[in-house]
């Protein structure tokens, strides 16, 4: 059975003595309805079409209360912006170096035990925060275009690349 998401709000917030406000229904709301990891200011953007009252400074408190009760994770990519993610499931994130985007990569349901392994004695997990960052490798296709083009022009044939199997 899946949870309301503002029922799970409610809970959450009663559990930690906060109250539901129209403010943090609506964040909460965005990060829900929009799940590319944004940053305060994004989320400040998207809300402020629907609240204009709303100031920055009630984001980032709305985000910071939200990540305290456990309903989303902060992601922290070098020299970023915070991000924000309502998945909760234990994932990993890639940053596109060149578009800037974040996305969840789902992992083997065995690795957090095998990466508890890895802890010296005495220490037990508490949280995996996984982060690649990466940047779209060129097709293979444009590669092939571009190195024989290449070689026209240097008045020699080069190979084209060949693909390995694995």
């Amino acid at each position: 059975m899946v949870s309301d998401p503002h029922t799970t709000l409610s809970q959450r917030l009663a559990g930690s003595g906060l109250r539901l406000t129209p403010q943090r229904e609506l964040v909460y709301g965005v990060l829900l309805s929009q799940r590319d990891h944004p940053s305060a200011e994004d989320v400040f953007a998207r809300v402020k079409g629907q609240l204009p009252s709303i100031s920055l400074a009630t984001v980032y408190n709305c985000l910071e209360t939200l990540v305290n009760c456990g309903l989303v994770k902060q992601v922290n990519m070098e020299r970023g912006p915070s991000r924000y993610c309502p998945n909760l499931h234990e994932h990993a994130h890639l940053h596109d170096e060149i578009s800037g985007r974040v996305f969840d990569l789902e992992l083997p349901a065995d690795l957090a035990a095998r990466l508890h392994l890895l802890l010296p004695a005495g220490y037990s997990l508490s949280a995996i925060e996984l982060n690649f960052h990466a940047r779209p490798a060129v097709p293979l296709q444009e590669a092939a275009a571009a190195s024989h083009a290449e070689g026209q022009e240097a008045g020699a044939e080069k190979p084209a690349p060949t693909q390995i199997a694995s």
